[in-house]
């Protein structure tokens, strides 16, 4: 039981943290689009990843280090065309639909959109892939425990932000809210893109 929870306390403490995908979460809980559907991606990406990482693949990532720069630039090219977006959102759209409601991306394109954040964010190799995959060989032989116990933290750190964030939705019933919320995403997606390029 010592290893589920060590495993459910280190990864959840690494997912905590507001980056570019836990934006993009906390934005669909408010919005109430695709909230289910968006929680189980993030969930099962990290799922996967996290149990790779175990299997050893954080020894191929280190190996081959060209799948980190291709990530790194990658995803920096993508949160900066989604920084843009926002930027433009929060200065030329009236956000009016948006506040009362009406207006929702397409399921396709929000797991698009989804998938993007996750797979191409190197943050997100190196916390579950490297790190916890490293630290997991600590527990041997219960390293599947290890593995179950940071899964669930994933699991249990999306869904409570999807949901959660519909607490947040009274006070986004104002289009100007939507507008700042729009104006910070922009802000942190050029920082975390600027930091990848900056730490190549």
């Amino acid at each position: 039981m010592s290893t589920f929870l060590s495993g459910f306390a280190l990864s959840f403490s690494l997912i905590l943290a507001i980056g570019s995908q836990n934006a993009f979460v906390l934005k669909q809980g408010i919005k109430r689009h695709h909230v289910f559907v968006v929680c189980a991606v993030c969930a099962l990406s990290d799922a996967v990843l996290i149990s790779l990482g175990v299997a050893g693949f954080g020894a191929i990532v280190k190996q081959f280090p060209a799948i980190e720069t291709v990530a790194r630039y990658g995803g920096a090219t993508f949160l900066a065309v989604y920084a843009f977006l926002s930027f433009k959102s929060a200065f030329a759209t009236s956000h009016a639909m948006t506040a009362a409601g009406d207006t929702r991306q397409s399921l396709p394109k929000t797991v698009a959109i989804c998938l993007a954040f996750t797979w191409l964010n190197p943050h997100v190799y190196l916390d579950t892939v490297v790190l916890l995959g490293s630290i997991s060989t600590q527990y041997q032989p219960a390293q599947g425990l290890f593995a179950l116990g940071a899964i669930c933290a994933s699991l249990v750190f999306f869904f409570s932000l999807g949901y959660g964030a519909r607490v947040l939705a009274p006070v986004f019933q104002r289009p100007q809210a939507w507008k700042v919320l729009e104006f910070v995403v922009g802000v942190m997606m050029t920082t975390i893109a600027a930091t990848l390029v900056m730490g190549a």
